[in-house]
């Protein structure tokens, strides 16, 4: 739907009925509904088939509304100061008093909050007297949706509105640190790692055990392709798209760099 005050109306009315709505973020399209809801909440876990130990990311306007829910400490608002509204997610302490969904946490004590960069959803956000819990708009495991088509491929009719918002500009899910205690790196996303260490004045470093999931990205599954994948060939098969991360000699057709010049910045030893 086209990006004007009638759509978002029209996403607010499905939105008070407790049905959930796409709407689109600059990192992905999430799907939407009432976080304080459990009917609302429950939806989202079902179209998404999402376990229910996988907590979801509650998207608020402002400071005003997440004071209703979370405490708020020292490190939160230097990084909120300098990257909000922006690609990155706080897990803080849950006040006892918050209305929150327990299916949005899962019973724990701690929430995944974010405010999106996305004029549209921050519009939305603003009208709204709740803040809504989305996780991307995709089935548990499967890619997230950048565009208002890959969300009707995955869902077709199954959900109430979409609110378009064109294509996500960064394409990738948010960062995600926790507050509580000592910082750290639950998921690597859309905001480098070397920013919030310049701002904390600290190295971060990144959680690699998971026995406690505190946030969505922890799964030993997640943003699985659709399609078969290999790594490391040499030589692809005639039908296969061959993807390379930096320059080779190649007579097939159906090849395709990670960047432009191919050379990446980063070194792709520690994802691969």
């Amino acid at each position: 739907m086209n990006n004007n005050l009638a759509n978002i109306k029209k996403s607010i009315f499905f939105l008070n009925r407790n049905d959930c709505v796409a709407i689109p973020t600059e990192t992905v399209y999430g799907l939407a509904a009432n976080a304080y809801s459990d009917k609302a909440v429950k939806k989202i876990y079902s179209l998404k088939r999402r376990p229910k130990n996988n907590p979801s990311i509650v998207h608020y306007y402002n400071l005003r509304q997440l004071k209703k829910d979370c405490i708020l400490n020292k490190n939160f608002f230097l990084l909120y100061e300098k990257l909000c509204p922006g690609p990155i997610t706080f897990i803080l302490e849950i006040k006892k008093e918050s209305h929150i969904s327990k299916f949005v946490t899962n019973n724990k004590k701690t929430l995944a909050v974010r405010f999106p960069n996305h004029k549209i959803t921050r519009k939305l956000l603003k009208f709204l007297n709740y803040p809504l819990a989305a996780p991307s708009a995709n089935i548990s495991t499967k890619i997230s949706p950048v565009s208002v088509k890959d969300v009707k491929d995955e869902f077709g009719k199954k959900i109430k509105f979409i609110l378009s918002g064109g294509e996500s500009k960064i394409g990738l899910e948010s960062t995600i640190i926790s507050l509580i205690k000592k910082p750290q790196i639950l998921r690597h996303g859309g905001i480098e790692i070397e920013k919030i260490n310049k701002i904390l004045k600290k190295k971060i470093k990144f959680k690699t055990k998971k026995n406690k999931i505190l946030s969505p990205g922890q799964g030993k599954i997640h943003y699985s392709p659709h399609i078969p994948m290999r790594l490391n060939i040499i030589n692809p098969n005639k039908d296969e798209a061959y993807i390379l991360i930096k320059k080779r000699k190649v007579k097939n057709k159906n090849f395709f760099y990670l960047t432009k010049n191919k050379k990446p910045k980063r070194s792709w030893k520690k994802f691969i």
